[in-house]
């Protein structure tokens, strides 16, 4: 058992996953924050959360120095509202000024790897695609093919697949041009600045995800489980291509420190629940994991009593109470035990199951969230 998270990273991860079982907890968040601090001297030179990643490209622009002011950065750089946390915000400080004091190739990099989505919504394509245009200097009427962007941003486009805009005649003409203008972007890489090819490539793969997302979105489906199964299983999808794409731009500076929620990180299928029903997929960490084998490794999150969850000492017998652990720490030795039942869907709390602790690499567990002091 350890409080040093470098005493349980594998030396053979390039990256590693850090998990979390609660977005609503922020002990993970402060923890996440002095992990990277330790981290950054075993040759781990980037972050990835899960926020959008093309808003991610503002905070990065932040922490290398430049950019926008930091209120500005945090309103416009994180999607989720991961930007109003304490949490992220010390982490962003802490960041430029770490980066202050080093050359840039020992700086940090930030990045987001998430899709530009909720579960429950996803925004139009349209300015993504239309900055890869831009940078190619290519003619081609988006608007005209994409229309209003609020049909795209609205509930119903995604939970209703009448009022779908993803199948329309201007959003299969849309998936054609961005198809061809990839083609053309990696036949002009060697004509671009290698930042402003590497922004524009980031902006067209997320509208083309975006694409691909509200396609799904447009199937009609009689359960509405399968539904959910597909709509999450293409965002992790996106995940995952975007974890791959952020490992391919860092791969000759160091490692790199993923933090999510469990469900996207871990190795094994997630389960989410929906009434009395649960769906489950793979997550962005399970198709690393399967791709990657011992290059990724992924720290599960747990958590024991917390006033912010509204959670009590769970019971024994519990994968929480068998933790071994009074305040927090870090373990490779996996607890035996059942699934807590005390918790409920309004809390935020995914419990920990066999499915997030087999195949886990390390134990991150808050049995007390209040032990755990920002920093």
């Amino acid at each position: 058992m350890s409080q040093d998270i470098r005493d349980v990273v594998p030396p053979s991860c390039e990256l590693l996953g850090l998990g979390e079982p609660a977005h609503t907890e922020p002990a993970f968040g402060w923890l996440r924050n002095d992990f990277l601090a330790r981290l950054a001297g075993e040759g781990f030179r980037s972050i990835a959360l899960e926020t959008g990643r093309t808003a991610a490209l503002l905070v990065n622009d932040h922490v290398q120095g430049g950019g926008q002011d930091l209120d500005t950065v945090m309103r416009d750089g994180f999607t989720h509202g991961w930007g109003e946390k304490d949490h992220f915000r010390a982490l962003v400080t802490w960041m430029r000024e770490h980066n202050e004091k080093r050359p840039e190739a020992e700086r940090l990099t930030f990045h987001g790897f998430d899709a530009a989505t909720e579960n429950y919504s996803a925004p139009s394509p349209r300015r993504h695609l239309e900055h890869a245009r831009d940078h190619l200097g290519l003619d081609v009427d988006l608007a005209a093919l994409l229309g209003d962007d609020e049909r795209w941003h609205r509930t119903e486009a995604v939970m209703d697949p009448a009022e779908s805009p993803g199948d329309s005649p201007g959003a299969r003409q849309a998936r054609v041009v961005a198809d061809d203008m990839l083609v053309r972007l990696y036949a002009q890489a060697p004509d671009s600045p290698r930042a402003d090819w590497i922004r524009a490539r980031t902006h067209l793969t997320t509208g083309i995800g975006l694409l691909r997302y509200h396609a799904e979105a447009a199937v009609p489906r009689a359960d509405p489980r399968e539904r959910m199964v597909r709509l999450l299983g293409v965002r992790d999808a996106l995940m995952a291509e975007n974890l791959f794409d952020i490992r391919d731009a860092e791969a000759r500076r160091g490692r790199t420190l993923v933090f999510a929620h469990n469900a996207h990180l871990q190795k094994n299928p997630s389960t989410w629940r929906m009434g009395d029903k649960a769906v489950t997929w793979h997550g962005a960490g399970s198709i690393v994991a399967a791709l990657w084998g011992d290059r990724y490794a992924f720290i599960a999150g747990g958590l024991g009593r917390s006033r912010a969850v509204g959670l009590a000492d769970p019971a024994p017998g519990t994968y929480e109470a068998r933790a071994g652990f009074s305040t927090w720490g870090l373990t490779t030795e996996m607890p035996e035990g059942v699934t807590r039942t005390d918790t409920t869907p309004p809390q935020g709390y995914f419990p920990l199951t066999s499915a997030t602790l087999t195949g886990a690499d390390a134990l991150l567990h808050v049995a007390d969230a209040s032990s755990v002091a920002p920093a």
